[in-house]
Order: C-alpha cells, then structure tokens, then sequence
C-alpha cells in the first residue's frame, strides 16, 4: 500500500488553528502523595511487583510537580499556544469524594497561572486514567455510584479552576481504561474479566453525561469536550469473513465510546460480539451520555489491518503485520494516510463537530543521556511531517480541525512500559532529571512558528 505522502510546501493551517504538546499526571508529575494528596490506581498497581518493566513507578517519573516552571518555559521556547495535561483526581479529592485538598488544588493554580503568564492556554483534561485508590477499593468503575463520585469531582475542579482553563475533557482514552484495566489487564486496575468490561464502559460514559451537565450548570465557559483514541481498521482481504471481522474490530475500538454520545446507543454489533456477557442498560441512562459536546479530541497512532479469527474474544479478528513498513518501539506501523481517513469518517459519521488532535506521536529509540545540546530523531521529524501533513490533508477536504498537540513534551513513563519507551519531543534523562531538545522539538517549533510545514 502506498504511504500518501505527499508535499504540502503550499499549504497553511487557518488562522487561529491551535498548536499545542499534551501530557498526563501521573506519567511526568511525580510526588504522588505530596501535600496531602491520596493514592490512586497507578499508584498501586505499580508498587505491586510484576506489573512494571524494570519495577518502574511514578514516584519521581519527570519531578513536573517540583519544575513546572521550567517544563513551561520550555513550552513557550517552543512556542505552543496551548498546554494539555490531566489533572489527578486524588490530588483534589484524597478519598474520592467529600473531603477536599487545598494542597492539590494550588499545584493546578500555580501550573495554570504559570502558563497563563506565557501566553499559553491551559486544556485540562478531568480523568486519565487515575482513579483513586479509595475509590477501586469501592468498586471504582464498576460501581453504579462512580458517576456520581466523579461529577463531584468535576464540580469542585470548575469552581476552583474555571474561571483559568481553556479547554476542559471530561475523559481520556475510555477505550484504554477498560480494555487494558479490567479486560485484559495490562494497566490498572489489572483486572481480567470479560463481564465487568461493558459495565466499565458504560459507567465511563455515564460519568462523562454527568460531568458534562455539571459543568453547564457550572460558571464556566470554556468549550468541554472528550478525548477518545481511533484507530481506522483496513480489512485484510474482502472475503465476506474479513469484512465482518473489520467491522467488529472498528465497532469495538473506534464506535464504541461515540455511538452513545452522537447517537444514543452501543453499536448494533455489540449483542452479538459480547454474547451473554452484553446487559441491557436503562434508556434513560443515553439522556445524560448525550449532552451536547463543544468539541471531540481524537488521539491517533496507528491503523490496523484485520483478518477473521474466531479465537480473539469479542471482536474474533486479529491484527495482519504489513510487510515493509516503519514501525515504532511500541510496535506500531507508522502510517499517516490513516490519520486523514480517520479525521473524515469522524466528520462523515459524527457530523461537524470541531475536532483537535489532541495525541499524536511515537516512541523510537533515544539515548538514556543526551549527547550534545539537541538529540538527533531522525524517525520522529520524519514521523511529525508526515501526521501533520496528514492533518492539512483532512482541513483540505473540509474537517473542522481546529488543533493539533503533539505526544509527548517530555519522555514519561509510559504506563506499564516503565521509562522504555521514549515519545517526548523534549530528552529527558531521568536520572538527573536534565531536559534536552530534540531535533523534532525544533522541527515542530519551525511548524508552529509558520502554521506550515517546512521544507
């Protein structure tokens, strides 16, 4: 198949179009359990041994809690208009709900006034995978009561923050929450249990109705949105098997969290993949799930091939690997033609919704310590041009993309990966905490600095 790369020399993003970097808390922010803050779900799963590369936390990660000063700074050297991070429920709310702690909140004050004072709009993010601890320990997204639990949340984070944030998400990543916390495993909260899934998911989603009607009864103003992960699904032949199997495969991972929003109901598919382990869910639940959105982020990396294979549970199709492809360290085929196609089945399925990118990068091999002043990423600069081309490609052929933030500032933890795994476009070397540029920080401050892509 052919890449679709081609040479946008000519071609400008609108005026006004967003450039931004994103990260998450527990990934770079360090001191889980500073000023009076509670654990969450990472923060146990990763101290129980077995469950980490190399028995990696995030008890240091990046020290963003401590250098937010110069991890902003670096933001503005580089040039973004905006800043996404998630904030850490447990850090607000230490047990959940009720009590509520100051010390979590003036950290999120100071980081948003920081970056207000840079010209930098702040985009929050409520939930990125940090549930806390106190929570799992009642039943956490299995509990019919988590929606109420984080409409709480949400609550007390507008009042306190939204007067300052300029973008809010309810949810990051849904998808990953439930397929890799309580289907298979591999993140927290590390269940295995094909039954507790779809009720995760819909708990996720109920949650996400209740926060969006918290903040319309809120004082803030800002758009609110959520940010879900899509990845396009190519079937492998157009044998009647494989054609099936791809639309099981694109229900589950890429209609399952909008279908509900934009149209009130689980893919019509999901009976049938689930089996007896699908329940019936109250109607009246969609009124919430259905508020309206100002924008959807869509994080994109990669596509997938399917063919049929009666052995995967639920979607009974398995990934095909593409021979002569670029692939990154996690694995993944590097293919941005899939991000154009993926932008406009939103519109064409969705509507015109505005959209940002709001994840967009790969993890290549780096050097644990800098050798120089700049890191040479060849793969990335080349990975970078070629997605956000990708971008100018779906603007061209009519999608509301209103921004685009790249994955990641900085080298974090990447989940149950540990420190392996390097997607920032800023080095970090963990043990001295020392940041460095990399060649595709400077490519992409060149894109933000003429809203084009050099030559």
């Amino acid at each position: 198949m052919s890449t679709g790369e081609t040479n946008l020399t000519n071609f400008r993003f609108p005026d006004g179009f967003l450039w931004g970097a994103a990260t998450s808390a527990y990934q770079i922010e360090g001191s889980p359990l500073a000023d009076g803050a509670g654990p969450s779900i990472w923060q146990r799963f990763s101290h129980t041994p077995g469950m980490m590369t190399n028995g990696d936390t995030g008890d240091v990660a990046c020290d963003h809690y401590n250098r937010y000063k110069e991890d902003v700074a670096l933001l503005r050297e580089l040039g973004v208009g905006a800043y996404r991070f998630s904030i850490s429920w447990s850090r607000i709310l230490p047990e959940g709900t009720g009590r509520v702690n100051q010390g979590g909140l003036d950290f999120y004050r100071r980081l948003t006034d920081e970056l207000l004072a840079a010209g930098i709009k702040p985009m929050a993010t409520l939930y990125h995978w940090d549930l806390p601890e106190a929570l799992d320990d009642r039943g956490g997204w299995l509990n019919r009561d988590v929606a109420d639990w984080f409409a709480e949340y949400a609550s007390v984070t507008f009042d306190a923050l939204g007067d300052r944030i300029a973008f809010w998400a309810t949810l990051n990543e849904p998808w990953v929450v439930v397929d890799g916390g309580y289907l298979h495993g591999a993140l927290a909260p590390g269940h295995r249990n094909l039954y507790e899934a779809p009720i995760a998911t819909h708990n996720l989603m109920r949650a996400h109705g209740r926060a969006m009607r918290a903040y319309r009864a809120s004082s803030a103003k800002s758009p609110i949105g959520i940010v879900v992960n899509l990845e396009p699904k190519y079937p492998a032949s157009q044998s009647e098997e494989d054609l099936a199997a791809n639309a099981r495969a694109d229900a589950y991972m890429n209609r399952q969290y909008l279908d509900p929003i934009f149209r009130g109901a689980y893919p019509e598919e999901f009976p049938d993949m689930w089996g007896d382990a699908w329940p019936d869910f109250p109607a009246s639940d969609f009124d919430e799930i259905t508020e309206k959105l100002d924008f959807v982020g869509i994080n994109y990396y990669l596509r997938a091939v399917t063919k049929a294979d009666p052995k995967v549970m639920i979607e009974r199709a398995t990934r095909v690997k593409q021979p002569h492809a670029i692939f990154t360290e996690t694995g993944w085929e590097v293919f941005p033609p899939a991000m154009t196609e993926v932008l406009v089945w939103f519109r064409d399925r969705y509507g015109d919704t505005p959209v940002y990118v709001t994840e967009n990068g790969a993890a290549f091999y780096d050097p644990p310590a800098a050798l120089g002043d700049v890191v040479d990423d060849p793969l990335r600069v080349h990975y970078f041009r070629e997605h956000i081309a990708a971008v100018g490609r779906a603007i061209e052929r009519g999608v509301d993309v209103r921004g685009y933030f790249a994955w990641s500032l900085l080298d974090n933890l990447e989940w149950s990966h540990g420190f392996t795994k390097r997607f920032g476009i800023i080095h970090v070397d963990f043990a001295t905490q020392k940041r460095t540029m990399k060649k595709s920080a400077l490519f992409y401050r060149d894109v933000i600095r003429g809203s084009t892509i050099p030559t």
